[in-house]
């Protein structure tokens, strides 16, 4: 399996019912960076993984905490559509945020995963319009 993928995984969100016990430990164990991420009247803590994949974390009510990759998708509308179509049950139907657009799926055996359309990204060696300033993936 050398082939690379056209659907990369490009985010991983934690959701946890105790985001400062959570965010402590991941912090001091792998030295990933910690940012609160103001977006209106909420907040999102997000955690720079490293050059080539974000993450976050997300408090919220559960009885154990998960691990929620997101794929990256050309059109989440469709995607998630057609992930329907194939059986899924849709968690949290596309919505749109400051850096693009997500759903939330559950395939038909139960697991879930989101679908990311990033909003259009400028030049190459220019930087994101994201919280570390990093250049563009490409």
């Amino acid at each position: 399996m050398s082939r690379a993928s056209s659907h990369p995984v490009v985010h991983l969100e934690l959701r946890t019912g105790n985001l400062p016990r959570a965010c402590a430990f991941f912090t001091r164990l792998f030295g990933w960076r910690a940012e609160t991420i103001h977006v209106g009247s909420l907040s999102y803590l997000a955690l720079g993984l490293s050059d080539q994949i974000d993450g976050g974390v997300v408090e919220c009510d559960t009885d154990r905490p998960l691990w929620l990759p997101y794929i990256e998708v050309t059109d989440v509308y469709e995607t998630t559509d057609e992930a329907r179509h194939l059986g899924a049950s849709v968690s949290l139907t596309p919505r749109e945020g400051p850096a693009g657009w997500r759903s939330v799926i559950a395939a038909p055996a139960g697991a879930e995963i989101g679908l990311w359309q990033p909003k259009a990204r400028p030049p190459a060696g220019q930087p994101c319009p994201n919280r570390w300033r990093t250049p563009c993936r490409p």
